[in-house]
């Protein structure tokens, strides 16, 4: 089985991250899948949804947006304030998100904060939520320590990191990270969120038209258990090196999207 781009079952696309791509923000990362790109940010506020208050829950919040830019399919992609509603697609993915980093964060340790994790698709082929949960965990854990250094908390919020995948069943055999082309004609798809100690937050499968065994199942599991722990170390390296790095300008955004 030869996958259209060439790689190995167990390969994931070439991943990267820029941070500090939306100065601001208070956290912020261009993160690439492939040709899959998403800027993630994300902005502190001082205050706490309305409900919070009501009930008088400790600690703070955090939730996430989802949105396609026009330009980032092949086709435009209308705005959701076009047709004056947030699609299906796009309100499922940002809870999704949102639970996803909810998971290992903290929240008492926020104070009465809330966390926006906006998550903006620039280039769509395949895997834009996972690469969304990936990046806006990033994005969030440079906040945070921008947070712990103007001593505005005493405790780094986040528990442990996450990040996302997806794995699928293309021309019979399980594959790891499908792009666009091995996502639309795959048998079978799954979502894989997992945490950098191998612990399942979610995961989202299908069979499109058709059915999976256990042993493929397996499969999908054992590559995103692989990948998770690869997209894991990267996001490491991206937080450690984001406090040394510049504020991203047009000009170098443009030839990191040019490199690729």
């Amino acid at each position: 089985m030869n996958r259209p781009d060439g790689r190995q079952i167990d390969q994931l696309r070439e991943i990267s991250f820029v941070p500090n791509v939306a100065p601001h923000a208070t956290g912020s990362v261009l993160v690439s899948f492939g040709d899959t790109r998403v800027i993630c940010a994300a902005t502190i506020e001082d205050d706490v949804p309305r409900w919070m208050r009501s009930q008088r829950v400790e600690g703070g919040w955090l939730t996430a947006e989802y949105s396609m830019l026009p330009y980032s399919t092949l086709d435009r992609k209308a705005r959701d304030i076009s047709r004056g509603k947030l699609d299906g697609r796009s309100s499922e993915i940002q809870r999704l998100i949102g639970r996803a980093l909810r998971a290992v964060i903290d929240l008492k340790k926020l104070g009465q904060r809330t966390v926006w994790i906006d998550c903006d698709v620039l280039q769509a082929d395949g895997g834009t939520r996972t690469a969304s949960i990936t990046g806006g965990c990033v994005a969030a854990a440079i906040a945070f320590n921008k947070l712990m250094a103007a001593g505005k908390i005493k405790d780094f919020p986040m528990k442990k990191l996450v990040a996302a995948v997806s794995a699928g069943v293309f021309e019979g055999t399980p594959v790891l990270d499908l792009n666009y082309l091995e996502d639309k004609a795959a048998s079978v798809d799954f979502n894989v969120v997992m945490t950098e100690t191998s612990e399942f937050v979610e995961i989202q499968g299908s069979g499109e038209e058709a059915v999976f065994s256990s042993e493929e199942m397996t499969a999908m599991l054992d590559l995103s258990r692989k990948g998770i722990a690869e997209l894991i170390s990267k996001q490491k390296m991206a937080i450690i090196n984001a406090d040394r790095a510049e504020p991203v300008d047009l000009t170098s955004l443009t030839a990191a999207f040019g490199r690729r």
